[in-house]
C-alpha cells in the first residue's frame, strides 16, 4: 500500500510516497516549474535523511510534479533570503548544500526522472542522482551567468564529478539552454526515453533495482565514492573569498533585471 507525505505547505512542497521497496520523491511548486523554495530545499534534505535509515528500500526515484523536474532555485526569495553576503554565504552553505549533500549520501540507488525543465538548482540535484532518464523535450542548463553571480562551491561538486572539467565550464560560462540529446552527449543523462514513456522507464528500472541485491547495490556506490578522486573541503577563509561576489553591483543588478523580466546590464563592477 503507498502512503503520501506532505512535507511542506501546500504550495510549495516535497512528496514523499513508498510503494513496497521503492520511494518515490517528487518536487512540486506549481505555475513556478517546481522553482525549488527554501522550505522545499530543507525538505529535501529532511526526506533524503529520512529514506537512508529505511534498509527496506532498495531504490529513490527523484522527480518533479505536471511535467517539469525544477526550474532551479526560486529566485523570488533571493531578495529576502540573499539579501547580502552573510545571507549568500547561509543560502548556499546551510539551507542548498546540506540538501545536495543528503542527495548524495543516500545508500539506497536513486534514480532521477527528468521531465520538461532542469536546469539551475535542479541540474545540481539531478547531478547528485546515479541515474538520470530524460525524456526527449527536456532542457537543460545553469543559466546564472544572467543573474550575475557563479555556482557555489559544494554545488558544483556533483556536476564536475560528473561531467569534469571542461563540460562543467561550458554550461556555467556559456549558460545556454540545450536539449537532451546534447545532454547526452555531455555525459549529463543515462538514456533519453520519449517523452510519453518516461515514467514507464524510470518505474521499471525501479523494479530492476528493487529486485536486485541491496547490499551490492549500496557497497558498489560506496566503492565509487571511495575510488573518486573528492578535493578536500574549501577552508573558511577560501570559501569567503568565493563569495565576495554578493557585494558586487553585477549580483544585485542580475537578480533585480531578472524579478523585474527586464535584459540585465553588467558592467563588471
Amino acid at each position: 500500500m503507498a502512503m503520501t507525505l506532505s512535507t511542506t505547505a501546500p504550495i510549495s512542497k516535497v512528496d514523499l510516497e513508498v510503494d513496497g521497496a521503492v520511494a518515490f520523491v517528487t518536487l512540486s511548486h506549481p505555475g513556478r516549474l517546481n522553482a525549488i523554495t527554501v522550505a522545499m530545499w530543507q525538505s529535501i534534505g529532511e526526506v533524503f535523511t529520512q529514506l537512508a535509515e529505511q534498509d527496506h528500500l532498495r531504490c529513490v526515484v527523484l522527480r518533479g510534479d505536471g511535467g517539469n523536474f525544477a526550474a532551479g532555485a526560486d529566485i523570488s526569495e533571493f531578495p529576502h533570503q540573499r539579501a547580502d553576503k552573510a545571507g549568500v554565504i547561509n543560502y548556499h552553505t546551510r539551507i542548498l548544500a546540506p540538501a545536495l549533500a543528503a542527495v548524495a549520501r543516500c545508500p539506497h540507488p536513486v534514480v532521477a526522472q527528468i521531465e520538461g525543465v532542469c536546469v539551475g538548482g535542479g541540474l545540481e540535484l539531478a547531478s547528485q542522482c546515479d541515474l538520470r532518464i530524460a525524456g526527449r523535450s527536456a532542457r537543460f542548463g545553469v543559466p546564472i551567468n544572467r543573474l550575475g553571480f557563479p555556482m557555489a562551491p559544494d554545488e558544483m561538486r556533483g556536476l564536475l564529478a560528473l561531467v569534469g572539467r571542461a563540460v562543467t565550464l561550458e554550461i556555467l560560462l556559456e549558460g545556454r539552454v540545450f536539449g537532451a540529446d546534447e545532454a547526452m552527449a555531455k555525459g549529463l543523462l543515462t538514456r533519453i526515453m520519449p517523452d510519453d514513456e518516461v515514467a514507464a522507464d524510470v518505474l521499471r528500472c525501479a523494479r530492476r533495482l528493487e529486485h536486485g541485491a541491496p547490499q551490492a547495490a549500496r557497497i558498489n556506490k560506496k566503492t565509487v565514492a571511495l575510488l573518486s578522486a573528492a578535493p578536500d573541503p574549501l577552508s573558511e577563509a577560501a570559501l569567503n573569498t568565493l563569495f565576495d561576489y554578493a557585494e558586487t553591483s553585477d549580483h544585485r543588478e542580475g537578480v533585480e533585471a531578472f524579478l523585474a523580466g527586464r535584459p540585465p546590464v553588467f558592467t563588471g563592477d
